[in-house]
């Protein structure tokens, strides 16, 4: 009788009320019967629990199973690693050619036009390497240092054509360089506010386009071109 006494008051204490509800009386046989609805109540939990951890194995597994079959299918052709890793070594090359260059080439050789546009072009993928994800250190990397190497080529070029007497030349270049250098300040300084403007007049195609992750108001819209 105590023995069921003392089940049935532990049971109260943890099912909920509508079974709690027939806990009342101390005979033996209300006892046993509320005993029965216990074992009944937390064997269902039981079940219940184990359904649910049985679910979410089988779920987990058929992720991971789901996961290795798209691995088997991923090969070096469509393996982004393996091409990211390819494009920044290939960059290498570019700006090892620069070095090259300003070793054993003479500076009448270096054309001004083609150095600029070097310039803003590892500028914006060196940008552009460091902020995609994942992050491209190897890329961004070699692009900096073709950044610095062509800075050296149009100093290089800058002081032989002065020697040279051709003045005009380099305050062509010059001018030329300052108005980009401007223009790429005013697009970096006013892009948000165009943006702003453009993706709140709801213009349709226009605005979505302005709005993109990667349109025309980011560096991932430029520097991979």
């Amino acid at each position: 009788m105590i023995a069921a006494t003392t089940i049935s008051r532990m049971a109260s204490s943890q099912a909920p009320k509508v079974l709690r509800l027939r806990l009342a009386g101390n005979t033996a046989q209300v006892q046993v019967k509320n005993n029965n609805y216990m074992k009944r109540y937390f064997s269902d939990k039981t079940k219940e629990a184990a359904n649910t951890t049985a679910k979410e194995s089988t779920s987990s597994t058929t992720a991971t199973t789901a996961a290795k079959e798209e691995a088997k299918k991923t090969t070096w052709w469509n393996n982004t690693a393996w091409w990211g890793t390819a494009g920044a070594m290939a960059g290498w090359g570019m700006s090892g050619a620069a070095i090259y260059d300003a070793l054993e080439s003479s500076p009448e050789l270096i054309s001004l036009n083609m150095t600029g546009v070097l310039l803003v072009y590892s500028s914006l993928f060196a940008r552009w390497a460091f902020v995609v994800k994942p992050q491209n250190l190897l890329l961004a990397g070699c692009h900096i240092t073709n950044v610095g190497a062509q800075m050296n080529q149009l100093r290089r070029a800058v002081e032989y054509k002065k020697e040279n007497g051709k003045d005009d030349e380099v305050d062509d270049i010059m001018k030329k360089a300052g108005a980009t250098a401007a223009a790429g300040a005013a697009c970096v300084l006013g892009g948000p506010m165009v943006q702003s403007a453009l993706v709140n007049a709801n213009l349709g195609f226009v605005s979505s386009i302005a709005a993109a992750e990667a349109g025309p108001f980011t560096v991932h819209f430029w520097a991979p071109m």
